[in-house]
């Protein structure tokens, strides 16, 4: 259990077992949950082959392998220091020669300016605190070539598994999320820093069956909409 005064910071995912302990369905890249991922991060931006994209918070690399022999070149980002270990030893089995991973903070990657065509997100707002929130997204203005595009995909609070999670029922608190942010609140972020926002949309999880039902019925009953999905662009 986390403090409620301590922050989750780097040496966190680093010391405690965050990417080994209940991530098999995230170290698989073969696994649903990983496909799922895969397929929807394309529905928001399918990359074009003369792409360079950046990937912020990289985890286990899923984007960086899923792109590697689609684009031009790919780097993984990621502030946790076993996330880049873990990569490179997948890069050792996987010997792309476009793929690289850094070991740096999103907020400040060091990373050229104007750089790259695509910057993805999945699965990263949720775990930054409000104001790493505006780096982040200031730090990919910076980085995006004008006209590249931002793909942003993070849990809404509001669906019904996120909020049984956060009460402990039936299902864990993952004490790594510590500020969800609303379709809302993202759009606005991303407008102040300079972004055009092109789509928006609530997006179903990969649950077969409670799918249907979420796509059927989401744009009438907030609780089931899983996912936020957002393309933003520099203009």
């Amino acid at each position: 259990m986390i403090s409620d005064n301590k922050s989750i910071d780097s040496d966190f995912y680093d010391n405690s077992g965050y990417h080994e302990i209940n991530a098999s369905h995230l170290r698989d890249f073969n696994s649903r949950f990983q496909k799922y991922r895969v397929e929807k991060i394309r529905d928001i931006y399918d990359p074009q082959s003369t792409d360079v994209v950046v990937d912020f918070g990289c985890g286990w690399g899923t984007f960086c392998w899923a792109f590697a022999s689609r684009v031009k070149s790919v780097v993984g980002v990621d502030f946790s220091e076993r996330s880049i270990l873990l990569c490179n030893e997948q890069l050792n089995k996987w010997p792309y020669d476009n793929v690289t991973f850094l070991h740096g903070d999103a907020r400040r990657t060091n990373l050229p300016s104007e750089m790259c065509d695509l910057i993805i997100a999945a699965d990263l707002f949720e775990h930054l605190y409000p104001e790493d929130s505006r780096q982040v997204i200031g730090e990919a203005f910076r980085l995006l070539k004008k006209q590249g595009h931002f793909s942003i995909w993070t849990p809404h609070r509001g669906h019904i598994i996120e909020i049984l999670k956060n009460r402990n029922i039936l299902f864990k608190k993952d004490e790594t999320h510590v500020d969800y942010k609303s379709m809302q609140v993202l759009i606005e972020m991303l407008e102040r820093a300079g972004f055009r926002v092109k789509k928006h949309y609530y997006a179903e999880s990969h649950i077969p069956g409670f799918n249907t039902i979420e796509g059927i019925f989401s744009k009438l009953v907030p609780c089931l909409r899983r996912r936020i999905a957002i393309l933003a662009y520099k203009p």
